[in-house]
């Protein structure tokens, strides 16, 4: 497919589906593209769809499926649109730091493929809100979505960077409090560390 240059081409796209819950055009908004007028429209949409499969099937369904809906705060970015967002200190890294990420349709430094999208678990806010245990949804999820790559939360809702790669890091970071990299996070423990999710669980029943 080559990158939508009319309305029907940008529908076209937006409409494929990349999984049971999920198509494109969700992945597609940006307030950087709405405010600066920059584009968010894939270089190489056929890469940009075959990484958003995977970050679909692999980890936001399951996440989906196991604690209900999840809300997509921020996804795919083009890479000009990622790079306005960095020279204006919108939070965004550089290109090269974010291909493979929330740019999808660009391989990393190491010629991997990747996709980041930053969602919100809808069930947790109220829990997160009362707790402020942004912990006990990153031990759940390193538990039981292998697939994967990496997480960074962020203190508004517990949002968080969730990532498909084909080389994953599995670290975990929070800019909420505590601030840094979860404390014990061993990534190639395998045991269950349910002990630390338990009262969210019963929380959300």
């Amino acid at each position: 497919m080559r990158s939508p240059k009319s309305v029907d081409g940008l529908t076209k796209l937006g409409r494929v589906r990349l999984s049971d819950s999920f198509f494109m055009r969700d992945f597609l908004y940006s307030e950087i593209s709405q405010i600066e007028g920059v584009s968010n429209i894939p270089d190489n949409p056929d890469l940009a769809i075959e990484v958003g499969k995977m970050l679909c099937s692999e980890v936001l369904e399951p996440i989906q499926e196991k604690l209900g809906r999840i809300s997509i705060r921020s996804a795919y970015r083009s890479a000009a649109v990622n790079q306005i967002g960095n020279e204006k200190n919108y939070n965004c890294s550089s290109n090269e730091a974010n291909y493979a990420g929330h740019i999808w349709d660009h391989l990393d430094s190491d010629g991997c493929q990747g996709a980041t999208a930053c969602i919100v678990v809808n069930s947790f806010i109220p829990y997160y809100e009362e707790t402020g245990n942004w912990q006990a949804l990153a031990w759940w999820i390193h538990d039981n979505i292998p697939g994967y790559a990496d997480l960074e939360f962020y203190p508004k809702y517990a949002a968080f960077n969730i990532s498909w790669h084909e080389k994953p890091k599995k670290y975990i970071y929070s800019y909420a409090k505590p601030k840094g990299y979860l404390k014990n996070f061993d990534p190639n423990d395998k045991s269950s560390h349910a002990n630390e999710y338990e009262t969210f669980l019963n929380f959300i029943k």
